[in-house]
């Protein structure tokens, strides 16, 4: 493992680096190495791993590492969502800097180092970089692609946004300082998904300034299949109607498309049995989303190395999301919406 001399950085701020996980076998070890071989002191780093109750060899991966890595503590999260786990891991958190890895993340060797230097210098309250979406299957690298092109996330900065350092409405895998997250208090434990976006929303209201720094740099391994990926942008859908409901203000046009599209479908079928002429609504409907997606897939496809395997699935992954999150918006609007 690469790191200072013992009597070096002792300037350098305390970092704390909290991972919430839930049955993470399969990435536990890479994440959670990529944290523990920063060029950062060690002495100066502590690592605590709330675990969800996994019901794999989560936990029995993370012990196994602990008994090489004295600084890193894993602690129970009963309520096995993330929101939860970084309050339980926040409240024992010794570090003057506080940063957030998850499961499915690796982060840059130079990461917390880089990170800890912006916040230093910029005049912040947090940072974040831009992420490399990984798929390690030819349907996995399909959707990696989908989750990286502005026709599948608008205009998501650290999706989308590579080479540029620019100040942001949200950063993913963040590092903050220690006293805007004193002021703006816990994640909002009611969340299941999306407590990034509502925590990052409080602290801009707080007046913080997040920084998302090109040189801060991490992977994202994505589902690996499109039933797992409409399962996890459902409930991204779903849940952004309770954030909506406590912050109108969060959203941003390029989210409410997916449900306006899903609505308009659903209404055009409405009105096709209705009568005849009804369909032309429906066609109408899905031809403009179904030339939409067929001109991004292309633009995608000539990217790629394997042209003919993207351009056949692209389209089914760029429906599937999109559909996905819209009906997970739309229902949690009927739950939420009152």
């Amino acid at each position: 493992m690469a790191e200072s001399a013992p009597d070096r950085g002792e300037d350098l701020p305390f970092v704390t680096v909290i991972m919430p996980v839930r049955d993470e076998s399969r990435y536990i070890v890479r994440s959670l190495t990529a944290v523990l071989e920063q060029d950062y002191p060690r002495h100066r780093l502590e690592v605590i791993v709330a675990d969800g109750m996994s019901t794999d060899e989560t936990r029995q991966k993370v012990r196994a590492l602990q008994a090489s890595h004295s600084n890193i503590k894993l602690i129970d999260n009963p309520e096995r969502i993330a929101s939860t786990g970084l309050n339980r891991a926040m409240a024992i958190a010794s570090g003057t800097v506080i940063a957030r890895v998850d499961g499915h993340c690796e982060i840059a060797p130079d990461y917390i180092r880089r990170a800890v230097q912006h916040l230093q210098n910029d005049g912040i309250d947090g940072v974040g970089g831009p992420i490399e979406t990984v798929g390690e299957t030819p349907t996995a690298a399909v959707i990696a692609a989908v989750m990286s092109s502005v026709f599948g996330v608008g205009g998501s900065a650290f999706r989308t946004v590579k080479d540029r350092t620019m100040l942001t409405d949200t950063i993913v895998f963040p590092v903050y300082t220690r006293a805007i997250i004193e002021r703006a208090g816990g994640y909002d434990a009611e969340l299941v998904r999306n407590q990034d976006d509502e925590y990052n929303y409080r602290l801009r209201k707080l007046g913080a300034r997040l920084l998302l720094a090109s040189d801060v740099r991490s992977r994202y391994y994505c589902r690996r299949t499109v039933r797992s990926l409409c399962s996890q942008y459902f409930q991204y859908g779903f849940w952004k109607v309770r954030v909506l409901r406590k912050h109108p203000r969060q959203m941003s046009i390029r989210q409410f498309g997916p449900p306006v599209f899903v609505a308009a479908l659903i209404g055009s079928i409405g009105l096709g049995a209705l009568s005849p002429a009804g369909w032309w609504s429906f066609v109408a409907v899905g031809g403009s989303y179904l030339l939409a997606n067929a001109t991004a897939s292309l633009l995608v496809a000539l990217r790629s190395e394997r042209r003919t395997v993207q351009l056949l699935l692209l389209p089914v992954v760029f429906a599937a999301f999109h559909v996905s999150y819209g009906l997970g918006f739309l229902l949690g609007f009927v739950r939420f919406g009152r």
